[in-house]
């Protein structure tokens, strides 16, 4: 495992969007609240999983999504960042980055997806994934991180979808 660890104030699964609209966001590889696949892991083949999403509203300047994990010892802990996803797109291919996205800085320090990797014997822990529809182009340096995005966020989310998958070692 990488020795840079960067701990993320992260929202609680319940944080409301600026506006009213929420979007769907779902996996064809598991069901929100259930068991990731292990090829998602850290440990195994570190594959970003398969995401759809509907809903996006008019208005919409680029997406944004996040991955946290919110039971992590040291706090929430960032797995994925991606900024400046096209608003038109629909959803991403296991193993990619959204149409149009660039990945930030996640809790490794390290661009892009790092999988779950939550200490062995811990009960399994949630993977938020966070799906934000904002109305302006945030123009975030290419190494943003999980706390830069929320701040350049702040009273622009349209819409807003959650995803949640566990996972245990």
């Amino acid at each position: 495992m990488p020795e840079q660890v960067t701990r993320a104030s992260g929202p609680e699964i319940t944080e409301a969007a600026d506006g009213d609209a929420e979007l769907e966001l779902i996996s064809p590889e598991f069901d929100d609240d259930g068991l990731l696949p292990a090829r998602f892991s850290y440990a195994r083949h570190n594959l970003s999983p398969p995401l759809l999403w509907d809903g996006v509203p008019d208005g919409t300047a680029e997406l944004v999504l996040l991955c946290e994990d919110i039971d992590a010892p040291i706090g929430t802990f960032v797995h994925w960042v991606v900024k400046d996803i096209e608003p038109d797109a629909d959803g991403v291919d296991e193993a990619d980055t959204p149409r149009g996205g660039i990945a930030g800085r996640n809790g490794f320090g390290a661009p892009g997806w790092s999988g779950p990797h939550p200490p062995a014997g811990d009960e399994p822990h949630r993977y938020v994934f966070q799906l934000y529809a904002v109305d302006t182009p945030l123009r975030l340096r290419m190494d943003a991180n999980a706390g830069d995005v929320r701040a350049a966020m702040a009273g622009h989310v349209l819409a807003r979808g959650t995803l949640v998958g566990r996972f245990a070692r």
